[in-house]
């Protein structure tokens, strides 16, 4: 009688043992990941992937334009390939006061765009091969399919909101880095 006693016992605080070991690795596994451990590459790639602009899917990149009130810092939606910049903002309903797009010229070349199914108005910064603003077309008009030219050669096109470049100054001269 007494070898039974202590089996149940020994069943019991087994059982218990068992039963606090599960609750510890299911808690495990619900909580967060730390830096360190063996399962974080995926929340480390998450943190250092590039970010994704929501709406249009592109790449947010870092831009600087140095104006003479100072260094304007924006974030970007990079428009690389020849689709991405034949869409560029079409469609567009809104857009970040420090937000944009830009078009890089790979080879540079002259360049001229139009507001054709753009619904915002854009203030359209040309940029020359030496980073240094060519000439603003501003507050370019929704939907009008008049280009809009480079004063030369071009790198690159930022778009911003229309008025945005009259509101820090950005004037010919001023240094765009992207």
């Amino acid at each position: 009688m007494q070898k039974v006693g202590r089996m149940k016992t020994l069943i019991r605080v087994n059982g218990l043992r068992i039963a606090g070991l599960a609750l510890a690795l299911g808690m495990a596994a619900c909580s967060p990941v730390s830096a360190g451990s063996a399962t974080a590459p995926a929340a480390a790639q998450s943190a250092a992937a590039p970010a994704v602009h929501p709406i249009s899917g592109l790449k947010v990149v870092p831009l600087t334009v140095a104006t003479a009130s100072g260094v304007h810092k924006f974030k970007v939606e990079l428009a690389a390939s020849p689709e991405e910049q034949e869409k560029g903002l079409m469609f567009r309903t809104a857009m970040g006061a420090d937000e944009g797009m830009i078009f890089p010229m790979d080879p540079p070349r002259r360049a001229s765009f139009w507001m054709k199914n753009t619904v915002i108005s854009l203030d359209l910064v040309f940029v020359g091969v030496d980073h240094k603003v060519l000439n603003v077309a501003a507050n370019a008009v929704p939907y009008d399919p008049t280009p809009l030219f480079a004063a030369g050669t071009t790198a690159g096109v930022l778009e911003l909101n229309g008025g945005r470049a009259a509101e820090i100054g950005i004037k010919p001269g001023d240094v765009v880095n992207w």
